[in-house]
């Protein structure tokens, strides 16, 4: 039985603060680093870990959150991973040194990952009509990709005015108001016959399964392959098979056997998975293209790096509409598509070219967010209704899987050919290499070369996505499932 008190998209609109700040998270501190590194007397190993752990963390715990979710109520986890933000977000601030700062990151990790699957979950309850559920999962899609490029130009316009500390206080205000109008504008939702048991032992094997993926393929990206890497991916893919079998057999499991036998719900992880890919590996090398080859200054190359999500915010919402008016599948290797040709005028720009550059990935961002809008409320539609966050948090781990893979194959096919390019005992990266005079121009140009070969890879691997659309998403409408194991609906209470 369902009630409603309060407009969906009024609760909606208060589910923004939390996707924002999560995803804004992410980039926060590319402008802080600096300041630091300096403040703290970081080594480079702690600065490391300031940077990643609170991705490490996000990722491992999606899924566990997502099912704990489903179990004591959406909305009481999400306000739960509210207060858990904002107190580690002035724990993180206030940060004495190097090492409390990296817990505090961690800290942050975990309340993300409550707020990351619970908001998921709860827009699942809110909208129970299948055109107002797209157009708000595409406006979900579009933010969560516009928090992330709007995350490194506030970073950088705090900083101009107050200390590094301001990166992380911004988050306080907006989880407070959070706490405040939670209660009174989203309802509660839960699985109204959770299993008789919470499946701890699944906790690890999906941590343990998540995480050495992700590290190994970040760290991939960022030095090349090496014995030890490909230790943590083959252990992380064995730790998987372990999870992926007790999910098949175990009756009380995280994820159980309902999400596994849904066809469309499969499909959509993978291509959103898929799609992810070419969207990380597009920004890793948009950043750098700014910076270092066009040689603007932080703060601008911030600046003109959002220009392409004012584009890709609108785009959202219209491809969700497109979504109910034209067979899904389609609409999907359009996306595609579109990302590939974004990624064909990438491939055409040399080392004074921002606009097509910048249009490359304006297109990159509007396929991604195309096929992440609709696949995800295709997913979400062939879910089970009781499991709403727990597929949510399937879905947001496949986007770690892929963004994490797309960097590390991109990255490492770009740089590849960057070091062809440039004479033995050269610098290693671009960074460095641009700082010697002799080898300036070179490293440039180099570095356009490895970025066309890594776009000629991105395109190979979206085209196998339009296919992988065209055959997998045979359904134009994903009609909701009945609930977990005979149930009829998950139970969702007023907003108090």
């Amino acid at each position: 039985m369902t009630q409603k008190t309060t407009n969906p998209w009024t609760g909606f609109t208060v589910l923004m603060l939390p996707l924002l700040l999560v995803s804004m998270d992410v980039s926060v501190l590319y402008f802080a680093i600096p300041e630091i590194s300096q403040k703290l007397h970081t080594t480079a190993t702690q600065q490391l870990w300031i940077f990643d752990i609170y991705g490490f963390v996000l990722a491992g715990l999606l899924l566990t959150m997502g099912s704990l979710g489903d179990r004591i109520g959406r909305r009481r986890l999400l306000l739960i991973g509210a207060a858990a933000f904002g107190a580690a977000s002035v724990l993180a601030a206030y940060a004495p040194n190097a090492e409390a700062l990296i817990a505090a990151r961690a800290l942050l990790g975990v309340g993300g990952a409550t707020l990351m699957p619970s908001t998921l979950g709860i827009v699942r309850s809110l909208f129970t009509d299948d055109a107002m559920r797209a157009k708000a999962i595409g406006i979900w899609s579009g933010a969560m990709a516009g928090g992330v490029a709007l995350g490194s130009v506030m970073s950088g316009v705090l900083l101009e005015h107050f200390w590094w500390g301001s990166v992380f206080l911004v988050n306080v205000p907006a989880m407070l108001l959070l706490l405040v109008v939670g209660p009174l504008l989203l309802p509660e939702s839960r699985d109204p016959n959770p299993p008789a048991r919470f499946d701890l032992l699944s906790v690890p094997l999906s941590m343990a399964t998540v995480l050495p993926v992700v590290y190994g393929l970040k760290q991939i990206a960022a030095e090349g392959f090496e014995t030890r890497y490909l230790l943590f991916l083959l252990a992380g893919l064995a730790f998987g098979w372990l999870f992926v079998r007790r999910q098949r057999t175990v009756p009380y499991a995280m994820l159980g056997r309902s999400l596994f036998a849904e066809r469309l719900y499969a499909a959509g992880v993978t291509l959103n998975t898929l799609v992810m890919f070419a969207m990380m590996g597009s920004a890793f090398f948009t950043t750098q293209y700014l910076q270092s080859v066009l040689d603007y200054a932080p703060l601008k190359a911030a600046l003109w790096s959002l220009a392409p999500s004012l584009v890709i915010g609108g785009v959202a919402p219209l491809a969700a509409s497109l979504g109910q008016r034209v067979e899904k599948r389609y609409v999907v290797a359009s996306g595609f598509l579109l990302a590939a040709a974004g990624f064909g005028l990438m491939s055409l720009s040399g080392t004074d070219s921002l606009v097509p550059v910048l249009a490359g990935a304006a297109l990159i961002g509007c396929g991604v967010v195309t096929v992440s809008s609709v696949v995800s409320d295709l997913a979400l539609s062939a879910a089970p209704a009781d499991k709403a966050s727990t597929a949510g948090s399937l879905l947001e781990t496949g986007q770690e899987f892929g963004g994490a893979l797309g960097m590390a194959v991109l990255g490492s096919v770009g740089t590849a050919v960057f070091q062809s390019g440039l004479p033995a005992g050269a610098p290693e990266t671009l960074g460095e290499a641009i700082t010697v005079p002799a080898l300036a121009d070179a490293a440039r140009t180099a570095f356009v070369d490895g970025m066309a070969w890594a776009s000629y890879t991105a395109i190979a691997v979206l085209l196998v996505g339009a296919l992988l659309a065209v055959r997998l998403l045979r359904t134009g409408r994903a009609e909701p499932v009945a609930a977990h194991d005979g149930a009829t609906a998950p139970r969702v209470e007023p907003a108090a």
